[in-house]
């Protein structure tokens, strides 16, 4: 099996006009971050949150009269769900999709507001294929891989073609990896159009199926990733076979920097990424050095997060940065102590969010008191002069 640029380009004229084309700006803000000139494509702004748009479509257009009206059936953690049933609802052709437990809310229920049959079945993307295999098998229908599917790919491709077209003179691209179809279409296109053109991969750390299959190891994938869109235990085949030629190399992240370019996206760039599609900027902070002085296009796959779950990411972002911190203070539990507390924490410019009274610890006397106070501060160096203020004063600092 084969995917060609020719392939990637009657895929465009395909889908042309039923698929959004996603801008590629220039971000001054990104590159004075980390030193590379980075330019940023825009996928979350589909119509369904996610660059799974032109592959599903791709996909479902090629599809036989007879197969259209039998319908699809994927496992999708849910972006390429809610691509096929978007397009599958403006086509006609039947949509049910099984997905992980765990798989976020925003998604499973965007995939149902598109008129899918949604299946809640398996406990990773391994468990969720199971069962649409055996729902293929019992129900006659088509089963669409997310990844592992010529036509998918071509679809996915023409990510590639945008990217070239609209910023030609990158050094080199960074595309997240789960089974791999996004990236073996983007780097078949982009390799085509600019053969110098370096292709980089990212994984999260929890899922490096990509890295083990490329080193000849089983892969050792498991846990709650932020990154769940590219959380996958096993690349696809065939756009392993086609993309791997094409790789320098692929990059693992840690959690810590997936949620850290989801906050600097949604701070500096002023746009919501989920965790897999801040991967390109979670690569860029994690190895600064290898891109330093390049022309570097990331592909911010998606964002398709959950409001609570982007809200945690943000405050632990705050905490990190110690723009929000706890201080942990044991005084006497007597009145007016508090007030004392904070008039020292408010004259250095500290505001007080949240107070916590802890009277059972054990290892505060009887007839004292644990105080956890909450903080909002300018940055590290402002959260540093408020803990010499409360030490000057007098209090003791259990932690902070």
């Amino acid at each position: 099996m084969t995917v060609t640029f020719d392939d990637i380009l009657a895929a465009q004229k395909r889908i042309a006009g039923q698929v959004d084309r996603t801008p590629v700006r220039y971000s001054r803000r990104l590159s004075q971050l980390t030193g590379a000139e980075v330019w940023v494509k825009f996928d979350n702004l589909h119509f369904t949150g996610s660059f799974k748009e032109r592959g599903a479509l791709n996909r479902l257009l090629q599809l036989t009269s007879d197969e259209r009206k039998r319908g699809v059936v994927a496992a999708s953690a849910g972006n390429h769900a809610q691509a096929l049933a978007y397009h599958g609802a403006r086509l006609g052709v039947p949509v049910t999709i099984v997905m992980p437990e765990g798989t976020p809310f925003v998604k499973a229920d965007g995939t149902r507001a598109h008129g899918a049959t949604v299946v809640i079945k398996g406990l990773d993307f391994t468990g969720s294929t199971e069962e649409a295999h055996r729902l293929r098998d019992t129900e006659g229908y088509v089963f669409v891989s997310a990844f592992d599917d010529e036509g998918i790919i071509a679809g996915q491709g023409v990510c590639g073609i945008e990217f070239m077209e609209d910023a030609p003179d990158l050094d080199v691209l960074i595309v997240p990896i789960g089974g791999g179809g996004l990236i073996a279409g983007t780097a078949i296109a982009a390799k085509a159009m600019k053969p110098s053109i370096r292709i980089f991969g990212v994984e999260a750390a929890m899922y490096p199926s990509y890295t083990a299959r490329r080193e000849g190891r089983p892969p050792v994938c498991s846990g709650q990733t932020i990154a769940e869109g590219i959380a996958i235990k096993a690349v696809g085949e065939i756009p392993f076979a086609l993309v791997d030629p094409l790789i320098e190399d692929v990059l693992v992240v840690g959690e810590a920097d997936f949620e850290t370019g989801v906050s600097y996206l949604a701070t500096l760039e002023k746009t919501v990424a989920e965790g897999a599609g801040a991967g390109g900027l979670a690569a860029l902070l994690a190895y600064p050095d290898k891109f330093r002085g390049m022309k570097v296009g990331i592909e911010l796959t998606g964002g398709n997060i959950d409001a609570r779950m982007l809200a945690v990411v943000l405050n632990r972002e705050l905490v990190r940065e110690k723009k929000m911190i706890v201080y942990r203070i044991l005084g006497d539990d007597r009145p007016g102590m508090l007030s004392k507390m904070s008039a020292v924490i408010g004259g250095a410019g500290g505001n007080i969010i949240d107070v916590v009274h802890n009277r059972l610890a054990l290892d505060v006397p009887a007839k004292g008191a644990e105080f956890d106070i909450m903080v909002e501060t300018r940055g590290a160096a402002h959260a540093e002069e408020i803990r010499h203020g409360l030490e000057e004063a007098g209090y003791a600092l259990r932690m902070g």
